[in-house]
């Protein structure tokens, strides 16, 4: 078994694609792995006896876990390749060598070749990739040699060795698979049209691509050329699947420092990620208590020092989500978009993953700590002057104006407290009129608490625009209640909260806790009527049914459903079962009227 750390890292864990690490009780990296699902695969190490010795030997050793969350499991794949390359852990058996993901390169000379690669050099070239499969490496090669005849010598195809007539076409020219530039016969400027073109194949930008493949095609089959047109359509298919490149790695971007902070009330969580030669290589994010009400920009910049001193960085650019101010020498730059905005919004999700991860480790070891931070997030976001330890939500229910019911639900430090659920029967109102029903219902409510002494809540939540809010502040004001509680109505349609003598709704971000716990509060209590609401219809049906009978009162009804248990078997019961529940004269009547309906 895992001992207590690792057990609550394990049950916090993500269910999402990413690398996880295991280190020892000295902090030293035993191991790393990739997983589709983190929180599974993590678990799957401990819940179960290995067979492989050093496999148990390496579960026993774990003293930490750390993990990195990507969009995909392709991600999860390079990424461990690119720690385990940079670290050398232990453990790790696979990856140690020098075998890496191959890459397609634009070499970088005068007529470019296009070609398979696993060495990036320096000089100049393009680099597109890495890829996970050679398969998809030679289909997209096969592509573009079949779409752009492209030479595949490895001549220096320089001006003045092309006019001293240095080279003959050789035996690719005569076949149609490369155009001569050797001799002259293919400009410079038309063989770099088809480097453009072929730059956004690898790019994923297909359009031009697609068009002319879609051209030859139709040209194949008008010539009935059909199995060619065939091949043809086969390589589009593959074309518009294809994916070109991977967000966790990038030759473009190189030797940077990524950081991005979120903040709560009491905590800031930034995370950081270093980029070395166009693969992250260390992922660690960094909780800071606040100490005042620091803006984020604060925690960044403080975060921002005490990372690149910590790991001892010397990368001249950082990534951030706004500009800050670091050390002299440092670029700063904000991505608006492309690969390297992708790039800050991982940095961004691994902090947000780390900040629930802390929230339900909270839960565990420390429930109060995690009360305490939603009340003071729920009294700052709803404009409260107190936390709303004590909310109560109500919400009416009727189908057509029959049997108007209304539903009261309980939230204590922010959970359900059924046990102080109330329903309601309206008894003032006649036919479906949601307004005078909730002003009904709050004045009954809150009469009976403050006949009985009983505590009141912090804060009332109206499931309803305006209108069911202004009825319920007609019963407050009548029990002189009004700005004593703090109550709040929330439309359904755009989640609109509502406050008394304010025309402008309050529109809480759609993720916050806060909003969560108010749609808990207004779906419980509309579950909590609509039960009620169809039970008692159902009841007054059946009753209505069987009390319509001349001389079947209600004492005759309950011993019928209770024995029976539905009207539908009571109808099908022959005489003798009857008259054993009801005697002889009761069941008489009772078959005399189903007999008549019939």
């Amino acid at each position: 078994m895992p001992n207590g750390p690792v057990t609550l890292q394990i049950a916090t864990l993500p269910n999402a694609p990413g690398v996880y690490q295991y280190y020892d009780k000295e902090d030293k990296l035993l191991y790393v792995g990739k997983a589709i699902n983190l929180k599974k695969r993590v678990a799957s190490y401990f819940n179960k006896e290995h067979d492989n010795a050093r496999t148990r030997l390496l579960v026993k050793k774990i003293s930490l876990i750390r993990h990195i969350v990507v969009a995909t499991e392709t991600d999860a794949l390079l990424l461990e390749n690119n720690l385990i390359k940079k670290y050398q852990p232990r453990y790790n058996v696979m990856l140690k060598d020098d075998k890496t993901y191959p890459w397609i390169c634009i070499k970088n000379e005068r007529f470019p070749r296009v070609f398979s690669t696993r060495r990036m050099i320096k000089d100049g070239s393009e680099y597109f990739g890495p890829y996970t499969s050679m398969r998809t490496v030679h289909t997209l090669l096969d592509l573009i040699k079949g779409l752009y005849p492209l030479r595949n010598c490895n001549y220096d195809l320089s001006d003045e060795k092309i006019r001293a007539g240095k080279y003959k076409v050789c035996l690719e020219y005569h076949l149609g698979n490369c155009l001569g530039p050797c001799e002259d016969f293919y400009s410079e400027a038309e063989y770099n049209e088809t480097i453009d073109a072929i730059r956004n194949i690898l790019k994923g930008n297909f359009k031009e691509s697609l068009h002319k493949f879609k051209g030859q095609m139709g040209a194949l089959a008008s010539e009935l050329k059909f199995e060619d047109a065939q091949r043809i359509k086969e390589k589009i298919d593959i074309l518009q699947n294809y994916q070109s490149k991977s967000t966790v790695v990038n030759p473009k971007i190189n030797n940077v420092d990524v950081f991005s902070v979120i903040s709560d009330e009491s905590y800031g969580y930034v995370n950081y990620l270093q980029i070395s030669y166009g693969a992250i290589i260390r992922s660690h994010t960094l909780e800071i208590k606040k100490k005042l009400d620091e803006s984020d920009a604060e925690l960044l910049q403080l975060a921002v020092f005490e990372l690149r001193q910590r790991f001892e960085s010397i990368c001249k650019e950082v990534y951030v989500p706004f500009s800050i101010t670091v050390e002299e020498g440092v670029k700063i730059h904000v991505p608006k978009a492309g690969d390297k905005k992708q790039i800050l919004e991982l940095s961004t999700r691994n902090a947000k993953y780390f900040r629930m991860e802390r929230f339900k480790q909270a839960k565990i070891v420390d429930p109060d700590r995690h009360e305490n931070r939603i009340m003071a997030q729920m009294k700052k976001d709803l404009r409260l002057t107190e936390e709303p330890r004590h909310i109560e939500c109500f919400d009416n229910s009727n189908i057509q104006g029959t049997n108007p019911v209304a539903a009261c639900v309980v939230f204590r430090n922010g959970k359900p407290f059924k046990k102080d659920y109330r329903k309601y029967n309206i008894k003032t109102v006649v036919g479906p009129d949601d307004f005078a029903s909730m002003e009904e219902v709050v004045y009954r409510r809150y009469k009976r608490l403050l006949d009985e002494k009983q505590p009141l809540p912090q804060l009332i939540i109206i499931d309803g625009g305006k209108g069911q809010l202004s009825s319920s502040l007609k019963s407050l004001d009548a029990l002189e209640l009004r700005g004593k509680i703090a109550i709040v109505g929330i439309a359904k349609r755009l989640e609109e909260l509502f406050y008394p003598d304010d025309p402008v709704p309050l529109y809480l971000d759609k993720k916050s806790e806060t909003l969560k716990i108010i749609q808990q509060l207004r779906n419980e209590a509309h579950r909590f009527g609509i039960t009620f609401h169809r039970n008692k219809r159902s009841k007054e049906a059946l009753n209505t049914e069987l009390e319509s009978i001349p001389g079947i009162g209600e004492k005759t009804v309950i011993e019928l459903l209770t024995h029976f248990k539905s009207t539908k078997r009571i109808i099908a019961a022959d005489f003798d079962s009857l008259v054993k529940v009801v005697g002889e004269s009761r069941a008489k009547k009772i078959k005399t009227h189903f007999q008549k309906e019939e």
